[in-house]
């Protein structure tokens, strides 16, 4: 935390005054922005999986070759001070959209405790609950659906005529 009067930990100001070092030091390394989304071509809606970029080291939860990335996974997005508002799949932890929102960084991040390992203590890391999409087959498979939301699919798989509505009005 800053110190009263004294100047401000960069995580602490607003991201556009940030350098590129600082912007790159935010990240708190859960590894959540590095696994594949799915997105529903009739709602919209994004649905987060467990399966990790080929690049994603699954035991620490870092890009294997972050500064090459792109060279290797084309469309590897980058996280910028533009674009991160308008990415809706970012985790509520994420600290870059933390401080979009000018909100603090979660104790657990490193710049606060200290301590990198923090993040998967916290349970936020995906250390442990990812596969990396060279081995998981069909990434469909792996979607995380909400509560409830597996009902609405199958109700949907039992109405031949592809009017069934989640609410049950035909």
């Amino acid at each position: 935390m800053g110190k009263v009067g004294g100047p401000r930990p960069f995580w602490e100001r607003p991201l556009e005054s940030l350098n590129r070092e600082e912007w790159e030091a935010l990240c708190d390394g859960c590894g959540q922005c590095c696994t594949h989304k799915l997105e529903d071509a009739d709602t919209g809606d994004i649905f987060h999986t467990n399966v990790a970029c080929k690049l994603l080291d699954l035991k620490t939860a870092r890009c294997a070759d972050y500064r090459n990335r792109l060279d290797h996974v084309p469309d590897c997005l980058r996280l910028t001070l533009r674009n991160v508002p308008g990415i809706s799949w970012l985790p509520e932890t994420c600290a870059y959209r933390l401080r979009a929102d000018d909100k603090p960084l979660h104790d657990w991040h490193y710049l606060i405790s200290g301590d990198r390992d923090a993040v998967r203590a916290a349970g936020v890391a995906v250390i442990g609950k990812v596969i990396s999409e060279v081995d998981a087959g069909p990434i469909e498979q792996h979607a995380i659906l909400p509560e409830g939301y597996e009902a609405m699919l199958d109700e949907d798989d039992d109405d031949r005529d592809g009017d069934a509505y989640p609410n049950g009005d035909d």
